[in-house]
């Protein structure tokens, strides 16, 4: 189902994604971040589905249809570095802290802070090449949101 997107994520060097496939290994990363801690809580869920409606300005339901492809993909998907690299390619560097923001707000549905999940922001901000003290900032607004 998910073949040419995985093969474009896994080319030693990816195209640019279109949109729709940008959304998609997003979602697929957030995904992959609310199930680090190995507790895919119905919190996380929702805040995945908020994040990706407000993100691309479509409805629950189509979010919601996104997430569920998002999890088919994650399940199948290569490395966190693959998805990282496909994101940032996709998204414009002004643009790449308030996606830290969103998966921060992902990473704090639950209201517990988790190691796994810490590990994995660290990753992905330095992959987004985003500084520590941009993601701190990020969380920050993410837990007053």
């Amino acid at each position: 189902m998910f073949e040419a997107l995985l093969r474009r994520l896994t080319a030693p060097t990816p195209e640019r994604l279109p949109a729709p496939d940008a959304d998609l290994a997003l979602a697929a990363l957030l995904v992959r971040l609310a199930r680090a801690d190995g507790d895919y809580a119905q919190t996380e869920v929702a805040r995945i589905d908020r994040v990706l409606a407000s993100h691309r300005n479509i409805s629950q339901t189509e979010a919601a249809d996104l997430r569920a492809r998002a999890e088919v993909l994650e399940s199948e998907a290569p490395d966190t570095v693959r998805f990282t690299r496909a994101i940032k390619e996709a998204t414009a560097p002004e643009d790449r802290t308030h996606l830290l923001e969103a998966m921060w707000s992902v990473a704090l549905a639950d209201d517990a802070r988790d190691a796994a999940e810490d590990q994995l922001m660290r990753l992905v901000s330095n992959l987004l090449g985003l500084t520590d003290q941009q993601s701190a900032l990020a969380r920050q607004r993410a837990a007053q949101a």
